[in-house]
């Protein structure tokens, strides 16, 4: 019998902004040490976009720009952009139609996922289906978040967590057994009031008064999330290896969300996974939101190789998470040196 034919991930390009605020940058803003945010997140470091003018959109761009040249992909092959992001350019346009007109895609669908930091998994979860269906047969997917405009550099709790980047992956069909296998994806409402913006909604419009309040920002309950984060991570990653038959031993590689180096460890540790088979990328790029997995990706992209056996999982605000069983369909080291990464910002430290 014919094996289906799947969306793979054909390709993985990057972009993180070239400004880096430390852990020393933040310890003169706020009351912290470098010390207190090592142990407590794993974050030495973020880059941070800067620039009047400069949304999320000018980073995925960058990411799909990348991604084009390495793959020598013309825009008008592209058949779907999806962009998860937390922190679109505006209201509207989405975010996805802004990058297309940045990279010269024109006249095909393209839309915003808001999942918060699950918001990446939900989109190749989506774009899997197009593939699948035969629908399309070129799908981008972005994973980008300016998330330096909602960081209240005034609460230490929050802004030492947060970077700004971008990330896309390349889907396209394959039939040689590797690709997207399975996908979970999961919420609930009733965790909104632990992770959540209070305004600029339409249930809280932005006003002076709601300026002057500061409910702009993040609002994070951190030790609500962090049990959370921790359950549902290591819930959806044993259910996806539960429903594909897999066993510790034989997934090569977990692709975690980067919210925190402790949660990391604990998925991994429940998944009976060692931290060599982990991407872990919190130290140089903190949490970027829907960008964290794709920029896993883009960093470790030269160890990958054709066939490998993946498991990505996320968790968000709202409460939202999700897991993406993958075979990788390519090897890595080749189409890496395609596309030399930025100075400062390559391979996994």
């Amino acid at each position: 019998m014919p094996v289906p034919s799947r969306a793979s991930i054909t390709a993985v390009h990057g972009y993180v902004p070239p400004d880096l605020l430390t852990n020393a940058d933040l310890a003169r803003m706020v009351d912290t040490t470098d010390a207190w945010i090592t142990e407590r997140t794993g974050i030495k470091e973020r880059h941070i976009l800067k620039g009047e003018g400069l949304g999320t959109s000018h980073m995925g761009a960058e990411a799909v720009r990348g991604l084009l040249a390495k793959t020598n992909t013309r825009p008008e092959e592209i058949d779907l952009l999806i962009c998860a992001t937390t922190t679109p350019d505006m209201q509207f346009p989405s975010t996805a139609n802004l990058i297309c007109d940045m990279v010269g895609i024109n006249n095909i669908g393209s839309f915003d996922v808001q999942a918060a930091c699950s918001g990446f998994l939900y989109s190749l979860t989506i774009a899997s289906q197009f593939i699948a269906t035969g629908t399309a047969k070129k799908v981008i997917v972005v994973g980008a978040d300016k998330m330096s405009s909602i960081m209240d550099y005034q609460d230490r709790a929050t802004c030492v967590i947060f970077g700004d980047g971008a990330g896309a992956v390349l889907l396209e069909p394959n039939n040689q057994g590797y690709g997207i296998m399975d996908a979970l994806i999961r919420s609930d409402g009733s965790g909104s009031i632990h992770l959540h913006q209070k305004a600029g909604g339409s249930r809280m419009p932005a006003s002076a008064d709601t300026v002057a309040k500061r409910l702009h920002y993040v609002h994070q309950e951190g030790a609500a999330v962090y049990k959370f984060a921790i359950a549902k991570m290591a819930e959806v990653s044993g259910e996806i290896m539960t429903r594909n038959n897999l066993r510790g031993d034989q997934i090569d590689w977990l692709v975690p969300h980067q919210a925190n180096k402790r949660i990391i460890e604990s998925t991994a540790e429940r998944m009976g996974l060692s931290m060599d088979k982990v991407m872990v990328t919190i130290h140089k790029y903190g949490n970027t939101t829907n960008a964290t997995i794709p920029l896993c990706l883009w960093d470790y992209e030269p160890q990958l190789k054709a066939g490998n056996k993946m498991v990505f999982a996320a968790f968000g605000g709202g409460f939202t998470w999700a897991g993406v069983y993958v075979q990788w369909a390519y090897d890595g080291a080749k189409a890496a040196q395609l596309a030399p990464k930025l100075s400062g910002n390559a391979g996994h430290a």
